[in-house]
């Protein structure tokens, strides 16, 4: 799924999130603390294991062991970058990303 560049990445979270079995444990960043993300996500019986935002009122418990294991995503997503295609842009269509 393609969302333009300057939009936040919570806005593209609603249909990544459809279909999840049940038991399935979702990590995300501060930024996926939404009460709507997390009502969607224990709605499909899975787990949302996102840190708290700082304002937030009302903490959700997560593990800090489990949150760690997005750092492979991070990788990956930090590798691609080095592609110049990638990290240039030159693909100024969605078609040619998908």
């Amino acid at each position: 799924m393609l969302t333009a560049g300057q939009v936040h990445d919570s806005h593209g979270a609603r249909e990544l999130l459809i279909d999840l079995d049940n038991g399935t444990i979702v990590l995300g960043d501060k930024a996926y603390d939404a009460d709507w993300i997390r009502a969607q996500i224990k709605e499909q019986g899975a787990v949302a294991n996102i840190p708290n935002k700082a304002n937030r009122t009302h903490r959700y418990r997560w593990k800090k062991a489990l949150y760690r294991e997005r750092n492979l995503i991070e990788r990956f997503f930090n590798r691609i970058k080095h592609y110049r295609r990638v990290a240039t842009r030159y693909e100024k269509l969605g078609a040619n990303f998908l």
